[in-house]
């Protein structure tokens, strides 16, 4: 009966996302999927889980039907790949990013798209985001992030990443790394 009601509860928010979703042409339009990313992060509970999970299921890269969204997250750019079983905890921002299977995210993490965004003229002045080099991160299958994170650069798999960490190089697979910037300090 639980999953039987799982399922009508995906489906109705799955019909209940599709014309936001194509308002903002599935993803493409950047600026309203922006804004439909951050109106869906504000709604709480099990009925918000679901509406993220189906507005991002119609607009993200590609998103599991089994991931967990949590209240206050949202997605800022719609490149993004979530992969079966991920839990992303509430007041997170993520990127151009691809999360690997069952990695599990604590609350208030951010995932940049790489660690130069915003890039400067020969004078110093800075050019805006229009301009950047971005760069989607990937974080492997079966990671750990610890709570309020700053990701900059690739995760390997099966890698805990310590409470307030920043990742500004890529961190291998298996180990667990800490500090700003992070530093791998042992093996899993």
């Amino acid at each position: 009966m639980k999953e039987i009601l799982k399922a009508v509860a995906n489906g109705v928010c799955w019909v209940l996302t599709y014309v936001p979703a194509a308002i903002c042409a599935f993803g493409r339009c950047e600026r309203l999927f922006a804004s439909y990313a951050q109106f869906y992060a504000k709604f709480s509970g099990l009925r918000g889980e679901y509406l993220r999970r189906a507005f991002y299921r119609h607009t993200l890269r590609s998103c599991s039907k089994t991931c967990c969204i949590a209240f206050g997250t949202f997605f800022s750019h719609p490149q993004a790949v979530v992969e079966d079983g991920v839990y992303i905890g509430a007041y997170c921002i993520i990127g151009g990013a691809h999360i690997g299977a069952n990695t599990q995210i604590a609350s208030n993490v951010y995932i940049l798209r790489g660690g130069h965004e915003h890039s400067r003229d020969g004078e110093g002045h800075i050019l805006g985001c229009d301009r950047g080099a971005f760069a989607d991160v990937t974080i492997g299958a079966d990671c750990w992030i610890g709570t309020s994170a700053v990701i900059m650069a690739d995760v390997g798999e099966r890698t805990t990443i310590g409470a307030g960490s920043l990742v500004t190089k890529a961190i291998p697979a298996g180990v667990v790394a800490v500090g700003t910037p992070a530093r791998a300090i042992r093996s899993t």
